[in-house]
Order: C-alpha cells, then structure tokens, then sequence
C-alpha cells in the first residue's frame, strides 16, 4: 500500500486525501442522524414522530427545512425533528450502543486524588538584603590608610577597612589626660563623657587612659562578613561623620527570586519549599524555601516575584546566576477527571456525564488547578459519575441541538460539590443567598439573609474557602447563592455561584 502511495502523483495524492475527507464527512452525517433520545438510533424516523417540528442536515444544523427531502448541502436525505424531543431536557441524548463503539464514545469515572502540579519557573541569585551593613565613621577626619579592598571583594568580620585620623580627637584626649592626673574623679568622669560624645569608641578611650598617651587614629572594621558591594574611600580624602564609606552584603544564606506568572501566583505560599537547579553544578539541586511574595506585579512580564532564601554552605552559590526553580506542590486530595473531557465555551466550562438510563446530558463545572493532564473538580460534580472523554463535543452537539438542559453547579449530587475529600464528605449543607462584602485568600465575607434551617438571622459574616481558585471570577458586590457547613472550624463554603439578576 505504501509503495503504491508513493507512485502516485502530488495531484492524484490530493485527489485521494479530498475523497477520503468526503467519506469521512459522509460516514459522520450518517451518525449524527441517527442519535435519538430513545436510545434504539432511529429516534429521527418518521414512523416514530407524533409530530414533526423541522427536518435538518446534521451537518448543518442550524439550517432548517419546512419538508423532507435531500439535503442540498450533502448527499444525504434530511433528518426530522421530532415534537416529542423538545420536552426532554433533562434525560440527555441516547446513542444506541454500536455508535458508541463506532464514534469512540469513552467515558472515565471522576475519582478523588492528588494533584500534585509542579510549578517550573526562572529565577536569579541575589544578595541577601536583610544581611546588609553600612559602614560609616563616627567622627570626620582624614583618611590614612586603606587595606587594597575594592568592589565585590570578600571581606571577614573585623577586618580592616580604613584609618582616620580625627584631630579633634587628639586634643580631647590631652585635656582627659590633664584632668585625670589631677586625681579630682568628678572631673575626670566628665572628661570622660566628653570623649565618649565625641564619636570615641570605649575601647580607645580606655586605652589612652591605660597608656597616658593621646590616639587620634581610628581603625574602621567590617561589621559583617560578606562582600563589599559598594567602597567609597581613597586615600588622602576627607570624611564627615556619618558618611557611607563601604556596604557589606551578605549572601549565606543567599536570596532566590523567581518570576512566577500571575495565573500561578495563588500556589506559591510562604513557607514552601522550592529546588533549583544551576547551569554552573548541572546534577546538584539545591533546596529553600519561600520567605517573601513580594506585592506587586511586573507590568512587562505580568508575574510576580517570589522570594525564598536557599543554604550557601562554601559560598558556592553566587548572586547573579540564573536558576531553574520548581515550586514544590501542596499536597491534598481532590476529585479529578481527565482534562480532555473538559469543554470550555467561553462563558462556562462544562463535561458531558453519562446518564443511568444510558443517555448522555451536559453539565456544568467549576474547575481548579490543572496538570498532568487532570483537572480538579471544585463543583458540579461528584465521584463516581461518569464523564465523556472522547466524542464529548460530537454528543454536545447534538444535546445543544436537541434543547436539553445543562446541569446546573447547584443541580450536582451535594457529596462532590466543593471537590472535597472522602473523609469530609457527609456534612450537612446550608444554602443561602448575599452579596459578596470582601474576598481574602482564605476565605469570603458575605452579607446573607436568613438560613431557616440554622435559626439565623440576615447578618454578615465569613466562610472559610477552598482558597483562591474558588473565589475566582467573584468581586466585591457580587450577588450570589452559595451553600455550606458548619465545620469544626466554623462555616465553610462549599459551593458558590453568581444570582441571576
């Protein structure tokens, strides 16, 4: 068959690829007409219509037709629409079993699982910002001496940076010496004092006191270990009191800070772990955690910028290498389905569920995080039902064709309708309408009116959430029904959708 394929030529290659989309087109029309509502495939006969409302290409749905016949957009007669189907809203679309197998039709049940999407990200060293010196003198002079050190330069505790001579400070020092070899204690305490406002260290001053003799140089040491990001003195220049002469910054441990995208930046928390990985140790995975989430956006880029301090034991790690950072995930159950069962329209994200009676009916859900291709449930479905995995928009077609109602989030069996996990589910739920008052990432403070079945009255408080995914899409002002329980950590919210007007 190949070889044959290949003496053909480019035109009579094309020829054939058009007659085979024509017979698929043909052999999918032929299907179509024969989804029905009463599961046998001839739901579209006329022996079985009481009453015809339209015939119809089901290739072209859209188009309707006053009397049968064939259709002008395929070679195929129109297909009728039966009266009897439009009242059937909520019992789905019924296939009959052999075009089940033929379209493909699978179907997956929805289960509790993990989730566990890992979050990869760039990011780069810095230096550590809360391990940052300023060194200033504490009294002006002329500089003396520097130690050679110059920018980037790694410096020790103690280390010298730079002598000053303080002239002032010598004439102090005489007149301390002078009054203290008077003996009168009252004098020289002041003196002493004088010393000490002048900018002295204690340990000069005690010195001079213990060698008689005046020191008006000063030896200025690193506070810190660390580098020295910034040096300003030269000798011979003069210096001013309180005048910055050298930053000193630290970097064990050393700062990581990664770009992560605003749709990912409710999964970062502080206090979660991260890894990274550096072009400059390929094979070593160095490990931090989040320290900061830093509060606003890049305009540019629309991430935000994650912080987290990773261990620097041998000062391996520098400030400016480039990382491959994983966000370590949160571990917690959910109930999951594959992700391409999801269908998105635009304004609503919906699945098809297979019926008990072995019909097929759209319904609506509210959907979390995704990855590894699944997708977390957080309403409108509960474990155990069964959702179309493949050939799910060919049978959306047809519902949505057919007039059959969509599911709603609060029509789903209340088990399953939060996403929660097996261990808390059987809890009483509550529903309730308000108005949204403020939304945090752990909750939502709702102005309600009166929950009958709980005695209260119309108040305003806070339910605890499932976090920012469920919440998204809600504003302040929001009117909204919503369901919950009354957990042990007070209400929390199990369901929550937007009123109609």
């Amino acid at each position: 068959m190949k070889a044959a394929l290949e003496r053909l030529t480019p035109r009579q290659r094309s020829y054939l690829a058009a007659a085979a989309i024509a017979i698929v087109s043909l052999a999918a029309g032929y299907g179509l007409s024969t989804l029905g509502e009463n599961g046998d495939g001839n739901a579209g006969s006329d022996s079985e219509c009481e009453e015809v409302l339209y015939w119809y290409d089901p290739m072209v749905p859209d188009q309707r037709f006053d009397e049968p016949g064939k259709s002008p957009f395929m070679d195929m007669q129109l297909v009728p629409k039966c009266a009897g189907g439009e009242g059937k809203g909520g019992e789905g679309v019924a296939i009959d079993s052999t075009l089940v197998q033929n379209f493909g039709i699978r179907t997956v049940e929805a289960e509790y699982g993990v989730l566990e999407p890992e979050t990869s990200v760039t990011g780069t060293l810095a230096y550590n910002g809360s391990e940052m010196a300023i060194v200033q003198p504490r009294a002006g002079g002329y500089i003396q001496r520097t130690y050679g050190h110059a920018p980037q330069d790694l410096i020790s505790r103690g280390a010298p940076i730079v002598d000053i001579l303080v002239p002032e400070w010598g004439g102090a020092q005489r007149e301390y010496l002078a009054v203290a070899a008077t003996g009168d204690a009252a004098l020289t305490r002041a003196a002493r004092e004088r010393l000490r406002l002048l900018g002295m260290p204690e340990s000069t001053i005690t010195s001079v006191a213990r060698s008689g003799r005046p020191q008006s140089t000063i030896t200025v040491t690193a506070p810190q270990s660390g580098a020295i990001t910034m040096l300003g003195v030269r000798q011979g220049m003069t210096v001013s009191a309180g005048q910055t002469l050298a930053e000193i910054s630290g970097y064990s441990p050393i700062w990581l800070e990664a770009a992560v995208p605003e749709s990912l930046a409710g999964s970062a928390r502080v206090g979660q772990p991260v890894s990274a990985t550096l072009t400059a140790f390929p094979g070593d995975r160095f490990a931090g955690r989040i320290i900061a989430i830093l509060p606003s956006a890049q305009d540019a880029s629309r991430t935000i910028t994650v912080r987290a301090a990773m261990p620097n034991p041998g000062l391996r790690l520098k400030p400016g290498m480039f990382a491959q950072v994983t966000l370590a995930p949160e571990r917690r159950e959910a109930l999951l389905i594959p992700s391409e069962a999801v269908i998105r329209t635009g304004s609503r994200v919906l699945v098809m569920i297979a019926q008990k009676n072995g019909g097929y009916r759209p319904a609506e859900i509210r959907i979390g995080r995704e990855a590894n291709g699944q997708t977390e449930v957080l309403a409108g479905l509960a474990a155990g039902e069964k959702v179309v995995t493949s050939g799910q928009f060919l049978l959306d077609s047809e519902a949505s064709l057919a007039g059959i109602d969509i599911r709603s989030v609060d029509e789903a069996p209340a088990t399953a309708r939060s996403g929660e996990p097996p261990e808390e589910r059987g809890r009483e739920t509550y529903r309730a309408t308000g108005s949204i008052e403020s939304i945090t990432a752990r909750g939502v403070t709702l102005r309600h009116g009166p929950v009958p079945a709980l005695e209260w009255p119309a108040m305003t408080m806070t339910f605890a959430s499932n976090g920012p995914t469920q919440m998204r899409g809600f504003k302040r002002g929001d009117r909204v029904t919503f369901t919950f329980e009354q957990a042990d950590s007070g209400p929390r919210l199990v369901s929550i959708s937007k009123a109609s007007q």
